[in-house]
Formats: C-alpha cells, structure tokens, sequence
C-alpha cells in the first residue's frame, strides 16, 4: 500500500490545509505510531489462525491464549492508543487523552452494554455503545478535552493547574464522550464505511477491476489517506474488509513491473535498480518503484493498471475479504486468514491473484519490451 509513515512524517493539526485535508492527515498522524504494532497484531492473529487450521495449535492451548491475548489486545483497547496519540496531535496531554480512551472501554461499561441495561447522567440518558476497537469516539474526545485543556491552562494560575485543568478537563469532557460524542462519532464512522461498502456492492467485480488498476495512483496523490478510517473502521467493527483487499494486489502489479523490467533490461544500471526496488515491493513498499520505474517508464505503470486490474478482478469475484491491518507485500497473506474459523480458502485466492498481479507484467516486459525508449527525463 506504500511506504509507512515516519513519525517525523506524521501531521500535526497545525499544518496548513482544507478542512479536508487537514482533517485526514489528523488521522494518518494519529494512527501512523501505531502501524507497525497494528500490522504485528494483525499478523499474529492471522499466524494464530494458520497455527489452529493446520493442527499446530489449538484455541484451548496456554500458548494459543497468551498470543492470541497479545494480538487482540491491541484491537480491544484501541481507545487508549487513539486517545493518547490523538493528544498529541491535537496538542493536549497524552495521558488526558489515553484515560478518556480507557473509560470508553472500561470494564463495569462494557459489562452494561453487554448485559442490555441502561444509565442515565443526572436524568440525560446514556446512550451505550462497545466502543472497544472503535476509532473516531476517541479521537474526537481527545480533541475537545485538548481544546477544554488549552482554555483552562491559560485561566488557572500554574501552582494548582497541573492538577485541577486535567481534573476539569476530565470531569467536562467524560460525560461529553459517552452522551454526545461516542454515539454520534459511532454513527458517522459506521455511515462512512457503508458508503464505501455501498459503492462496492454495487459492482464488486467493476470496483476490483478500478481500484486494483488505480489505487497506486491514488497513492501518489496523497488521496489514500481519505481510506485508511474506512479500513480500519472495517477491520475493527466488521472484522473483516473487501475493500483492502483488492488493494493488496496492487502491491504486486508494481514488484512484477519492476522485477519484469529488470529481468528484460540490457542496461545494468536499470537492471540493479528494477530487482532493488522490486524487491523492496514484495515487502510492501512501493514509492521506489513508483518513481524509479513506472512513472520515468510510463509502459511500466501501464502494466501494473493491466495486471493490477485483473488480479482485482479476482479479488472481487472469489468474495475476498481481508481480516487485518497490516503492511502489504508478503507479509499479508496471514492477513488473509479468517481468525473465527480458521479458513483458509480467503489466502488461497490472495495467492492466486498476487501471482496474476506479479507475473503478468514480467510477462508483458518481455512480449511488449520495456519502453526504455520512451522513458520520461526529468
């Protein structure tokens, strides 16, 4: 899907920007110190499933349930991480942040919801909602208690403020997260991702031909950040994610590019640089070959849409659904492992569409040639 995000990358709520973007970016710079851990979780679950499906494990083993309480903790608690990074972000203390995360999956709340009863708040009836593995409730706490926080730092003089604008700030914003916030954040999320999954039903097989062809032209343009809410949105409240995985291919459509470029090239300066970047594509990272082969050899983009498409295709027909969040590349064919049961015929058709995705290009560079020829100078 891209190269990860740095945290010297990662955008702060200060930069200039649309409403829009600034909006977006909020998120890849909350969620961006995350990923790598978000990944390894997902992974694991995924291994976890591989581990059952083959009989190496099972879900009652001691070893089964430490991992298996490593990797899902991440997703349960999400709150907390949101919460505490979004904080920063909004320039707020990160604790303030991380504490409004964890009341919002505090056990005896939990235990409520689950048990179907009902609280009020001073007679304002409490909407109850799960809001472990949720996203936006957090991130919108976090932003109005660092907004509450910046206006009473100012108002409180410094001998008592370090103790009483977190208590107020607390205190106001807490009953605002469970009464306005968290439900109404849980509603747009949930309406966002049914959008996206709207336009998906209405052709499964039209929208993988378009977003395996096109999505790393989306990447270029920045405007993949506008999906990752949805994806995760998906993973954390569906368990599972059509979208995303048509977009995995994509990955591959590139590496075979660059691999195929490679393979066919005389020049040995282009042949070193098509298999260093290819192979930096099969672990998931795809900007080197973006700008190093397929935008300098436009032939080569070409090939990756061609593949792209079809590998898509495939996707969308065998029904796939990925249940993780996590680098591409080879590292996501764990992701592709459903962990409630154990199946896995979901990788074994990611399998077959990476291998349409990957060699397809190294076919078409050696029946069509490279287009070294027309290579575009900067």
């Amino acid at each position: 899907m891209g190269a990860p995000i740095t945290d010297e990358e990662a955008p702060t709520e200060k930069e200039q920007g649309n409403l829009f973007n600034r909006f977006f970016k909020s998120i890849v710079g909350i969620m961006t110190p995350t990923f790598g851990i978000m990944g390894a979780a997902g992974i694991l679950k995924g291994l976890l499933a591989l581990a059952v499906a083959m009989k190496l494990l099972q879900p009652t083993d001691g070893a089964y349930q430490i991992w298996y309480a490593v990797a899902q903790s991440f997703f349960y608690f999400l709150p907390i991480w949101v919460g505490f990074n979004a904080s920063k972000v909004f320039g707020g203390s990160q604790f303030i942040g991380a504490v409004l995360g964890a009341s919002l999956v505090f056990p005896d709340i939990i235990a409520l919801q689950t048990a179907g009863e009902s609280i009020s708040f001073f007679g304002i009836p409490v909407v109850l909602v799960n809001y472990t593995q949720s996203l936006f409730p957090a991130m919108v706490a976090a932003f109005v208690a660092a907004k509450i926080e910046k206006f009473l730092a100012q108002r409180i003089h410094e001998t008592i403020s370090w103790m009483f604008t977190p208590l107020i700030t607390l205190v106001v914003t807490a009953p605002l997260a469970f009464l306005v916030l968290g439900p109404v954040m849980t509603q747009l999320s949930n309406g966002l991702a049914a959008i996206v999954m709207a336009i998906y039903n209405f052709s499964p097989i039209l929208f993988g031909i378009i977003g395996g062809a096109f999505w790393q032209v989306v990447v270029i343009f920045g405007l993949h950040y506008a999906f990752i809410p949805v994806l995760i949105n998906n993973i954390t409240n569906l368990g599972q994610d059509p979208i995303n995985a048509v977009f995995q291919v994509t990955v591959f459509a590139l590496a075979g590019a660059a691999i195929g470029f490679a393979l066919k090239t005389k020049n040995a300066k282009n042949k070193s640089m098509g298999y260093s970047v290819g192979i930096t594509g099969l672990i998931g990272i795809t900007e080197p070959i973006i700008y190093s082969v397929a935008l300098p050899y436009r032939r080569q983009f070409v090939y990756a849409f061609i593949s792209g498409g079809l590998a898509g295709a495939i996707q969308a027909f065998a029904n796939a659904k990925i249940y993780g969040f996590g680098n591409g590349g080879l590292m996501a064919f764990p992701l592709f492992i459903d962990p409630q049961t154990n199946s896995l015929h979901r990788m074994y058709s990611f399998i077959i569409a990476a291998a349409v995705a990957f060699f397809v290009p190294i076919i078409l560079n050696f029946v069509l040639g490279t287009g070294e020829e027309k290579k575009i100078k900067a």
